[in-house]
């Protein structure tokens, strides 16, 4: 199949087919085997060969074997939108979707979906994240509708992170379901009832996404998670933050028969100590000593940054079927990252 384009899904001629595809890392930076990685598109593909429409801009993009571009967006903590809404405005014509983080690391912020509505009035589209730490499965159901109402397609089910690790440690945690049973509760209420069998009026379309780990000490364990999301009813992953190229090639070989896409995440890494304290504190993140070590000896923490982003986006790429920019408020740089990685 053709290279990938680059620039915005829109912007992009659509590939001949849906066929798996064999891609190759390139020779920049650490190495991985020489081993073909295969990607195989499936969901989106299927039903791009039956005739059935696309369910959003994201599930055309993936269908389209397009090498997909979303990022992330954290709402804010207030009422001032103005700064994230211009971040959105700027990254449009490159950003395919914009995952909307539902109070990311337990920090309180604006519930997304007020967001989602104002940047789909800007032909914006977003991404909505739907965590099961602070909401029973009622109010969950209820989110779901309200954002099929306003728009919304596509959502990323997670389970969440504890609140004793955010700005509320006193927070009661709720859990009631997992990632899982979410990805179970949005297919049940497309199939036109609720989790108690109830018959709804009107059924909802969704693009259904879950997350993944990749550096984890037990990857046979998290690919058999990866295939129970499935199962629940996931059509693509993103994944969590990858730095190594080897290590993110095992873990598409280990994900080689699953038939849906995989986004592999990108957090752009603003200091040394933010590089230590993900690999200590986060589950399935290992920011490697090079470059922490770099940027604690660098004179220009953005430059340094940008530059290792733009790297390892290009020795992913060849691997999966897109990436998704993790900025945490440097959303500002994220077209400088695009363009050291040559897209």
């Amino acid at each position: 199949m053709p290279a990938p384009r680059k620039g915005a899904r829109g912007s992009r001629a659509p590939s001949p087919g849906c066929a798996a595809v064999t891609r190759r890392t390139r020779s920049a930076g650490p190495r991985p085997s020489r081993n073909s990685t295969r990607v195989k598109r499936g969901d989106a593909c299927a039903s791009r060969r039956s005739g059935v429409p696309a369910v959003s801009r994201l599930s055309q993009s993936l269908a389209d074997e397009d090498f997909t571009l979303t990022a992330e967006l954290n709402p804010p903590k207030g009422t001032d939108l103005a700064g994230v809404l211009s971040a959105a405005e700027t990254l449009k014509g490159q950003v395919t979707a914009f995952n909307l983080t539902d109070s990311a690391a337990s920090r309180m912020t604006m519930a997304p979906g007020a967001l989602a509505h104002l940047l789909r009035d800007r032909d914006i589209e977003s991404t909505l994240q739907i965590a099961g730490r602070d909401r029973n499965r009622l109010a969950i159901q209820a989110d779901m509708l309200a954002a099929s109402a306003l728009g919304v397609e596509n959502l990323v089910c997670m389970t969440g992170d504890p609140p004793s690790g955010g700005d509320h440690p006193d927070a009661k945690a709720v859990f009631d379901l997992g990632a899982e049973d979410i990805l179970k509760a949005a297919s049940s209420l497309e199939a036109g009832q609720d989790l108690a069998g109830n018959a709804l009026k009107g059924r909802p379309r969704f693009y259904k996404g879950a997350v993944a780990n990749v550096a984890v000490p037990d990857l046979g364990k998290e690919v058999a998670r990866m295939e129970a999301k499935i199962a629940s009813g996931a059509q693509f992953f993103q994944t969590n933050a990858v730095y190594e190229a080897a290590g993110f090639e095992t873990f598409m070989q280990r994900c080689e028969k699953f038939e849906v896409p995989v986004l592999a995440g990108i957090i752009v890494l603003k200091s040394a100590r933010q590089a230590r304290y993900m690999t200590e504190r986060i589950p399935g993140v290992v920011v490697p000593d090079r470059l922490t070590d770099a940027l604690a000896r660098t004179s220009d923490t953005v430059r340094t940054s940008v530059r290792m982003a733009g790297q390892v986006i290009r020795d992913v790429a060849p691997m999966c079927h897109g990436v998704h920019i993790m900025a945490i408020g440097w959303e500002r740089y994220i077209p400088d990252v695009l363009e050291a990685a040559g897209r």
